[in-house]
């Protein structure tokens, strides 16, 4: 009929992947097709065991690395006896090696990993078959990315199936006691770690797993060796040299199997780095010059142990008989730094490494491997490979949209109460009210009106924040200020600083410069599990990381003082309690309609 909608005639024949674009019509295709079809289904099944074990040459049953690197991939989990058992018998393999690994080449070395598990498949592919080549990693596996219990997990899986073509050293997860946070995610760090998440969240060990599997990692990482040896020539370890390594032997005495201390030769191997104007140290720098023959100073972006300057490393190299340093620890633009040539060898003194492309999503680094064989050094770079996309701290979309909604209803109860104006609430009653009644109801109603307009307004601005922590949960930001102080633990505030932040690679250092320091935390008191304070909580509201604690604390926030809005909210009470005070009989009159903002 004229003026009636048509409704297009659908085939059922022919489903499509879309419904059409009329809510009325019938959707004719599968209604179990996913929307978006080119993004492959997570795997929600575990396991079996004929799945996760398979049979080596000798007939012995190892964990099947095959499976899980595309279990993995699928962002599959294991059963926890699962996940225990690759860790335990990793752990019992690692602790049987001495606190310096003596490697032959050829060899591959990588940096850190940080939880990239799609990144590290990209790594093995450019860095060859481990049939004949051996894997060096230098620590940091499960930091700060969302998928370190994966990478764990893998890499563990590899070295229980060829111990010997696998070396895993020691990283940051390895902390003081007071910090023994889950290096999990920081994590899986699962593992001890400084953490700093949520840079690392509670993390995406104890989210997909259990605390028992968070323990056994904590166990594992304290396994680790410290260091490896590659043909006798290059010196492998995650930070640095320490002012306690005179020469290699000092390895021996070292008692690794412990958190370490905030300072130390355990403390040093891991925290150190080549000072900021290493191999220049005596020219004019931001950080001033320094005084010839110094060898460490300390280490201010840390927090803890040394720099440690070009003549340190050549006198511990020339002492030692090596050729260089390789380590890891810091996030490097191209993926690796050649430092300053020794005078007597004209070979690189330091060799910085960093296999984390596209670091936090927001680096735009490339990653890169170190190659050495017959006797040439080889370095391959790199890009990120998309990943899959986790809300922070692994919240569901519903309560990571609970903010916004919130904002909104706090922003229509303010516009409830301040839409009335004085004329919408007389009364039009010809009854009498006893003026002392009248005015005592009127003062307790007032009260009553104010305390809950002061109430609406503390939630909005609860609400306002957490809206905004959400929005700008992914992405760093430089600070405004270049002479201020960094802001532990800072991410984007708003919108608008996310899309001219972070630019390059300089940027996104100088944003996450203060996350690279070991951080200040107190554990709770009585808790076997330390959860890591949010990035994304400016200093101050460490404390503050919940939403239930944050509504709690600004409800009972005493404001100080008349200012503009409690002026607002004597008028507005006054107003309401005038209007609602009403004696028998008498009913207040209508409101008007009225537009809002």
């Amino acid at each position: 009929m004229s003026g009636h909608h048509q409704r297009p005639s659908v085939s059922s024949a022919t489903p499509t992947a879309i419904p059409p674009s009329d809510p009325l019509e019938k959707y004719a295709g599968n209604l179990n097709d996913r929307k978006v079809p080119t993004v492959p289904p997570p795997a929600t099944k575990k396991p079996t065991e004929a799945e996760f074990f398979a049979a080596d040459a000798a007939g012995e049953r190892k964990p099947n690395h095959a499976f899980l690197k595309e279990h993995f991939f699928k962002e599959g989990r294991l059963e926890e006896e699962q996940a225990l058992y690759i860790i335990n018998r990793a752990t019992r393999l690692l602790a049987k090696e001495p606190n310096m690994v003596e490697v032959k080449s050829p060899v591959t070395v990588c940096g850190d990993i940080h939880g990239q598990y799609y990144d590290l498949m990209k790594l093995f592919e450019v860095g060859g078959s481990m049939s004949d080549n051996v894997y060096l990693f230098l620590g940091d596996y499960v930091d700060r990315g969302d998928f370190g219990i994966e990478c764990l997990l893998y890499l563990y899986s590899l070295k229980i199936w060829s111990p010997s073509r696998v070396v895993s050293t020691a990283g940051q997860p390895r902390v003081p006691a007071p910090h023994r946070v889950l290096y999990i995610q920081e994590g899986m760090q699962v593992g001890v770690l400084h953490c700093i998440r949520c840079f690392a969240y509670i993390a995406p060990g104890l989210h997909k797993y259990s605390e028992k599997v968070y323990e056994a990692c904590i166990q594992s990482f304290c396994a680790l060796p410290v260091s490896a040896l590659v043909d006798h020539r290059f010196f492998c370890v995650h930070g640095g040299i320490s002012p306690n390594l005179v020469t290699l032997q000092d390895l021996q005495n070292l008692n690794r199997f412990q958190e370490p201390g905030s300072q130390g030769l355990l403390c040093d191997l891991l925290w150190a780095d080549p000072i900021t104007n290493y191999g220049h140290e005596t020219e004019p720098s931001h950080n001033g010059t320094v005084p010839p023959g110094t060898s460490f100073l300390p280490n201010a972006t840390r927090g803890c142990s040394y720099f440690y300057t070009y003549n340190a490393v050549c006198q511990f190299l020339e002492r030692n008989n090596l050729l260089s340093v390789i380590r890891g620890h810091e996030a490097q633009d191209a993926g690796y730094t050649m430092h300053r040539k020794t005078p007597k060898k004209n070979f690189p003194s330091v060799i910085t490494i960093f296999s984390a492309p596209n670091y936090l999503d927001v680096y735009k680094n490339r990653g890169a491997v170190l190659k050495y064989a017959n006797k040439n050094i080889t370095i391959r770079q790199y890009n990120s490979n998309p990943h899959p996309y986790w809300l922070p701290n692994f919240m569901d979309a519903f309560t990571w949209s609970l903010p916004f909604v919130g904002a909104k209803i706090t922003d229509m109860l303010l516009a409830v109460l301040s839409v009335c104006s004085e004329e919408e609430l007389d009364t039009d009653s010809d009854g009498e009210i006893k003026e002392e009644h009248a005015a005592e109801q009127i003062r307790l109603r007032r009260e009553q009106i104010k305390n809950k307009i002061r109430a609406v307004g503390r939630m909005q601005r609860v609400f306002t924040l957490l809206r905004e922590e959400a929005e700008s949960a992914t992405e760093l930001v430089i600070p405004t200020d270049p002479n201020a102080t960094p802001v532990t633990n800072q991410l984007a505030v708003n919108g608008a600083q996310m899309s001219r932040g972070i630019k390059s690679f300089e940027d996104a250092r100088k944003s996450d410069i203060a996350n690279e320091r070991l951080p200040e935390f107190e554990p709770r008191a009585n808790s076997a599990i330390f959860p890591a304070p949010s990035m994304r909580l400016a200093g101050g509201r460490d404390d503050m990381a919940g939403m239930d604690t944050l509504i709690r604390r600004t409800l009972q926030e005493e404001r100080e003082g008349e200012d503009d809005d409690d002026m607002l909210v004597e008028k507005v009470a006054e107003r309401l309690a005038m209007g609602r005070t009403l004696g028998p009989g008498q009913r207040p009159s209508a409101l008007k309609r009225h537009g809002t903002s």
